[in-house]
């Protein structure tokens, strides 16, 4: 874990970036007292859930009569 002072955060936060992109935790100092920790955020994207096969678990093959957007338009042309 590495340790920079506020100071180095203010002023020289490309440095602490850097840092933080390696994967490593940053412990920010101020007088020579830790006040705050830094941890890198995970990379990569969250995995979306498969809303077709959740869908085909709860309706099975039955198809519905008409697409959302199409009752859509049939309730804009109806105004």
């Amino acid at each position: 874990m590495k340790t920079v002072s506020v100071r180095d955060l203010r002023y020289d936060f490309p440095k602490v970036e850097q840092i933080l992109r390696s994967g490593e935790e940053v412990r920010i100092t101020k007088r020579r007292k830790v006040i705050a920790r830094l941890t890198p955020e995970p990379v990569g994207r969250p995995e979306l859930p498969d809303f077709l096969a959740r869908m085909r678990a709860n309706l099975g093959d039955k198809m519905l009569a008409q697409t959302g957007a199409e009752s859509i338009a049939a309730d804009r042309e109806g105004r």
